[in-house]
């Protein structure tokens, strides 16, 4: 894993690229969809891991959206659970909706007895008392609600969602309990850096296989924290383009 220094010249990802990036790994390498997902989660669990090695039983709680940004998530939970950390996974949306490699990461953590509930945002009235009854004891936040593909404004009940994220954070300092997250802070436009209605603010930003566009923006910062660049198992430099 290698930390982003804003400025330095590296490999950007457009949302375009980052999809046409996995699909040449899935269609053409025969790279499994499931791998680039247990690459990538696994990255961010150890990346977790060396971050609270000072703390005794540290608890991290997870807040996974319904796609893969959630799946990734899910891998996250499950290797936090097999260092020892007490993981806690909310699901931020319709548990039906996930499918496919995520759907496949949830059951494995659902088997391994991983604590899991629900916090369909459709169906809460009061955020803010909801974040900080699941948020309240943990150790970190981790954010894989969102991931690259989000365009356009969330419904507003996610923006509700991510708004009381970031007010469960304010006067934590003394807490040191800070925030990952997945990919890029959801919420936030992959091409400009620009919040779509609202976006997590974060200590740190684990991307995969490279520094996506929006990123690399100055204004950005004010949301990604720090930026570091984890492999997913297939160089950047393999060709993105058409």
């Amino acid at each position: 894993m290698k930390k982003y220094l804003p400025g330095e010249h590296c490999i950007l990802m457009s949302r375009d690229e980052v999809r046409a990036f996995d699909n040449r790994a899935i269609n053409e390498l025969g790279i499994p969809g499931a791998v680039l997902m247990e690459n990538a989660g696994r990255s961010c669990a150890l990346f977790i891991v060396e971050k609270l090695s000072g703390k005794k039983n540290p608890k991290v709680c997870l807040f996974c959206g319904t796609g893969n940004n959630g799946g990734d998530g899910f891998v996250i939970a499950r290797h936090l659970f097999n260092h020892g950390l007490i993981p806690l996974v909310l699901i931020c949306g319709q548990r039906s909706k996930i499918k496919g490699d995520a759907g496949l990461n949830l059951n494995i953590i659902e088997r391994l007895g991983i604590q899991i509930m629900s916090l369909p945002p459709a169906d809460v009235i009061d955020f803010k008392t909801r974040v900080a009854a699941f948020a309240g004891n943990a150790d970190m936040i981790v954010d894989a609600i969102f991931g690259t593909g989000l365009e356009g404004t969330p419904r507003d009940e996610y923006r509700k969602l991510i708004e009381a994220i970031n007010e469960s954070q304010k006067g934590c300092f003394e807490l040191n309990r800070p925030v990952l997250a997945v990919d890029i802070p959801s919420g936030l436009d992959c091409d400009t850096g620009q919040p779509l209605g609202a976006a997590i603010k974060a200590n740190w930003t684990v991307t995969f296989a490279a520094v996506k566009k929006g990123l690399a923006i100055e204004t950005a910062r004010n949301y990604t924290g720090e930026i570091f660049v984890a492999s997913i198992g297939i160089d950047p430099r393999y060709k993105v383009g058409p």
